[in-house]
């Protein structure tokens, strides 16, 4: 017995818990049946003032006269003598004469912090003195109590006693949960609580079974109206990233509150609560206010919080959902109607999408819903303006492939092709695209000037997997084409070399089937009398070899390099056929008339005034002009400019090019 007095001794010491239920099975029987006393009225009477006395001792704080295990001793005799009913009644007597004593009476006069202190004392002696009482009746709350199931434990009858005539009191349980909801307050204003103090008291509330009437109704309330009114003063008063920040934070103060002192059961009404007036009453407001601001700083950080926020609240994905995707709309259209950024619309597109990308990814936990949202604006959006995202695409390609493009290494090249990809997916107009892409894949085929290879083929390869066969089947021809030419250039050279009269003129000839390269305008043009000669002796070497076939010329394609002497020295020009046939023409005279040249060259007149134009206004003026301007007119004349000056050997002098497509 001694064993078990001291177990409950130290279950008192180290914290208040209600006593577990022994098991039903286990039995306390008197081992020495000849030691049990005689029962008489005097000893019954005199062993129940004994444990009146000690129970007193107890409930007033002072030193117990007898023995605890006699004490025990005394309660096993007595139940052993079927007096268990009478004792069990007696004993709830004393105990509930005692808490009516405790009634929290002139308390008027304190403030709600050293009322909830006291009540927090009178529940904790309360709660020390059931314990020990209940160590020395053990044997009455293990055997009779036990056994009737009706009868509340020593325990749980302590609990009903200070619920019925203490907590049950109108005014102590108004004051009770008014001074733990000032609190509280108090704490979410910035102050200092004692939790501990708040934590006994909920406690107690939740053991005597009144925590959620008494008190989780009145402190839900509470915090609606609180955060009712914080988040409507905060909304007007706040940018969305600070706003965003604080409603974290609050959330993160009540999930602690739960933690330090609130019941379990309340958390999931209080987030709620707290998340319905923060977050779900402003979503629209705060979508409206702030989105396109955290969007277009790229603020990471907000942007992850935003979607974390919102995915706690009902409906709250979706408005973000519908926002993030009229964003990217708004955005993207300023990017493809405004023809004065078209020089870097594809650049710009490139970087919205990168930066997109790094939004979903980082921020937005790479939801499926928003990836496909995304898809649809910018398919939305770069289809507005037919025609232009699908060319300017094609000459951004252009850009990147040419020869000169020392902007990116091969890897890098790739990365920018895959993206280019990523964008040309968007474009409806695909046969606009296609019909650019070969016109500038047919420049930088025929003039060489395609940067890699390897390139080009990737290039071609991504568009094959993308639109098909059928869409590359004429650019796969083009390079055919380029590859055969080669070959029939390496004959012609060997045919050349056999000739009893061979030329001073370097001739290269790239044989074109009409099917896959872009449509040219045939233009008949005046070729001096050496150029026609040539190209009969290779009309002659090429149909010997391929019978049945027809060779047209196409002037618009033709370059060359002319050794040129200036006062400075002698330089190489890289001309058009074009601006070749107007240079040729000063080796005769200094000065022709623009009606002069026009007969000379047989070249119509929008095609000569471009070309003109190139030779005697652009930045290489090897002519000059009279009179001076920018345009060439019908009457301008021009003189062989032997002045010229440049500091490189070989230069090349651009066509001016005729507008491909007119703004849409």
């Amino acid at each position: 017995m001694a064993e078990e007095l001291q177990h409950s001794q130290r279950s008192h010491f180290n914290g208040l818990t209600k006593p577990a239920k022994p098991a039903a099975s286990r039995k306390l029987v008197i081992k020495n049946f000849k030691d049990r006393p005689k029962l008489t009225d005097s000893y019954t009477e005199d062993t129940w003032m004994k444990l009146r006395d000690a129970v007193s001792a107890i409930q007033n704080s002072t030193s117990i006269k007898y023995n605890l295990e006699e004490l025990y001793q005394a309660v096993e005799n007595l139940c052993s003598y079927k007096v268990s009913p009478l004792l069990y009644k007696q004993l709830r007597q004393v105990c509930e004469d005692h808490v009516q004593a405790q009634i929290l009476h002139h308390t008027e006069s304190l403030d709600n912090l050293s009322f909830l202190k006291k009540m927090n004392r009178c529940w904790q002696d309360h709660c020390r003195q059931t314990i020990m009482i209940r160590s020395i009746f053990l044997f009455l709350d293990r055997t009779y109590v036990l056994q009737n199931s009706l009868l509340p434990s020593i325990w749980d009858t302590g609990l009903e006693l200070f619920r019925t005539h203490i907590i049950s009191d109108g005014a102590v349980q108004s004051r009770t949960v008014e001074g733990i909801l000032e609190q509280i307050e108090r704490e979410r204003n910035g102050e200092t609580v004692e939790r501990s103090l708040l934590r006994s008291l909920l406690g107690m509330l939740s053991d005597l079974q009144v925590y959620k009437d008494s008190f989780e109704q009145r402190f839900l309330m509470e915090t609606n109206r609180l955060y009712a009114a914080e988040g409507q003063r905060f909304m007007q008063d706040r940018d969305v990233p600070e706003y965003l920040h604080h409603v974290a934070q609050r959330l993160e103060e009540e999930n602690d509150r739960v933690i330090s002192y609130l019941d379990q059961s309340t958390q999931k009404p209080l987030i709620a609560t707290v998340e319905k007036q923060l977050l779900e009453e402003h979503m629209s407001a705060i979508l409206q206010k702030g989105l396109r601001i955290l969007l277009d700083e790229n603020r990471v950080c907000e942007l992850t919080l935003l979607y974390e926020l919102f995915s706690k609240v009902k409906g709250g994905l979706t408005a973000l959902l519908q926002a993030w995707r009229e964003y990217i709309k708004s955005f993207g259209a300023e990017i493809v109607s405004s023809p004065e950024r078209d020089k870097e619309m594809v650049q710009e597109l490139l970087d919205f999408k990168d930066k997109m990308d790094h939004v979903m990814q980082r921020c937005f936990q790479r939801n499926d819903s928003f990836i496909n949202a995304m898809k649809e604006a910018f398919e939305s959006f770069i289809n507005k303006r037919p025609n232009k995202p699908a060319e300017l695409i094609a000459k951004y390609v252009d850009s990147k492939l040419r020869a000169g493009n020392k902007e990116a290494t091969e890897e890098e090249l790739e990365r920018i092709l895959d993206k280019i990809m990523i964008i040309f997916r968007f474009i409806h107009g695909k046969d606009v695209f296609e019909a650019f892409y070969k016109k500038d894949l047919a420049k930088r085929l025929l003039v060489g000037k395609s940067a890699s290879v390897d390139a080009e083929k990737s290039m071609l390869s991504k568009l094959k997997h993308e639109c098909g066969a059928a869409f590359t089947s004429k650019l796969e021809g083009m390079f055919k084409d380029m590859e055969l030419s080669k070959d029939i250039m390496i004959q012609f050279k060997q045919y050349m070399q056999n000739q009893s009269d061979p030329s001073n003129i370097e001739l290269t000839v790239n044989i074109l089937t009409m099917g896959y390269w872009p449509s040219y305008t045939p233009m008949d043009v005046h070729l001096p009398t050496e150029m026609v000669k040539l190209q009969e002796v290779f009309k002659l070497f090429y149909l010997g070899k391929h019978s049945g076939r027809k060779l047209q010329w196409q002037p618009t394609l033709g370059h060359a390099v002319l050794k040129t002497e200036f006062k400075e020295g002698k330089k190489e020009l890289q001309v058009s056929l074009f601006q070749t046939l107007v240079l040729l023409m000063f080796n005769e005279t200094e000065e022709f008339s623009m009606e002069e040249i026009r007969t000379a060259t047989g070249i119509e007149d929008d095609e000569l005034k471009r070309t003109l134009q190139s030779l005697a206004c652009g930045k290489a003026r090897v002519l000059n002009k009279t009179p001076r301007g920018k345009d060439v007119e019908d009457g301008d004349s021009f003189q062989f400019n032997s002045d010229f000056r440049h500091k490189l050997f070989r230069i090349k002098i651009n066509q001016i090019q005729m507008k491909e497509t007119v703004s849409v």
